[in-house]
């Protein structure tokens, strides 16, 4: 099963350039039953009560530029409410990658900032931060760079530059569209890096769809990640959703899998912001 869905894959994105976002559908949804990932940490990450006064006020969103890289790799960060005055913690992070022809504020026009804000005033939600790396190149000679950025430069930073929790099981990387894609890419192929991969309405690239089968077979058994994949019924995206699906599933990946009402538009992800940033902070929770 796994064999033939990898050269349906690799069939259907032949056409496609590599590094480009592929959108045609087929196929059929596995049976798919979620279970959780064994913690690899174990710091306590209930929601604790914070300083009245800064809890009840807002986090903020950082515009922020790493200029070691070529070309400068931009990024926003949201601190959570009491992060200046809390100064002995330290967070979870999830990184969200925009959709191509986006920039790195998508996600936080959105909603997730505020969603994050809610979540964390409500005592839902332990605080955490976010990361919205910028892909404005991808069209460009750099946009295929843009993984190496990522990982090599920007993850580093970050760690060291805000109080972030840095292994694996409370670092997330998740993605709409094209940013789905490289998380698919990079969240496969450095599962020493995230213990979870959302990915929403995934926009797989064509180079990759021939390499799946053999980066889910190398992932380390304690490197196995949490994922969520959801794909809208409209979405010409979602026939590769369901063979990725049953990939993952073959090789007891843990997936949450969802096909949700709507199309492959900031229209559907907007009414779904919530319900993914529920899903992360719950698997930090779980940790």
């Amino acid at each position: 099963m796994a064999l033939l869905a990898c050269s349906v894959l690799l069939g259907l994105f032949a056409c496609t350039p590599s590094n480009q976002a592929i959108l045609t559908p087929s196929a059929v949804p596995p049976t798919i039953t979620p279970s959780p990932v064994p913690p690899t940490r174990t710091p306590t990450l209930t929601p604790t009560a914070a300083p009245a006064a800064c809890l009840s006020q807002p986090g903020r969103v950082e515009e922020g530029v790493l200029e070691s890289t070529k070309p400068p790799q931009q990024f926003l960060i949201y601190l959570p409410p009491c992060y200046d005055q809390q100064t002995d913690s330290h967070y979870p992070v999830l990184y969200l990658l925009h959709g191509q022809t986006y920039t790195d504020d998508q996600w936080v026009r959105l909603g997730a900032a505020r969603i994050a804000d809610e979540l964390i005033h409500s005592g839902e939600a332990a605080p955490f931060l976010i990361v919205f790396p910028d892909d404005r190149y991808w069209n460009l000679p750099p946009g295929p760079l843009f993984g190496e950025r990522l990982i090599d430069a920007l993850i580093p930073h970050i760690d060291q530059t805000y109080r972030t929790l840095d292994d694996r099981g409370h670092r997330a990387l998740g993605g709409l569209s094209r940013g789905g894609g490289w998380t698919v890419n990079l969240g496969l192929t450095h599962p020493e890096l995230f213990g979870m991969l959302g990915l929403h309405s995934p926009a797989v690239f064509t180079g990759d769809g021939g390499l799946i089968e053999d980066w889910v077979e190398a992932i380390p058994p304690d490197q196995v990640p949490r994922v969520w994949l959801d794909v809208g019924d409209q979405d010409r995206e979602l026939g590769y959703a369901r063979l990725f699906s049953g990939i993952l599933a073959q090789y007891g990946i843990l997936l949450e899998f969802h096909v949700y009402s709507g199309d492959h538009s900031e229209i559907y992800w907007g009414q779904h912001v919530e319900e993914y940033l529920r899903w992360y902070t719950q698997g930090w929770a779980e940790n």
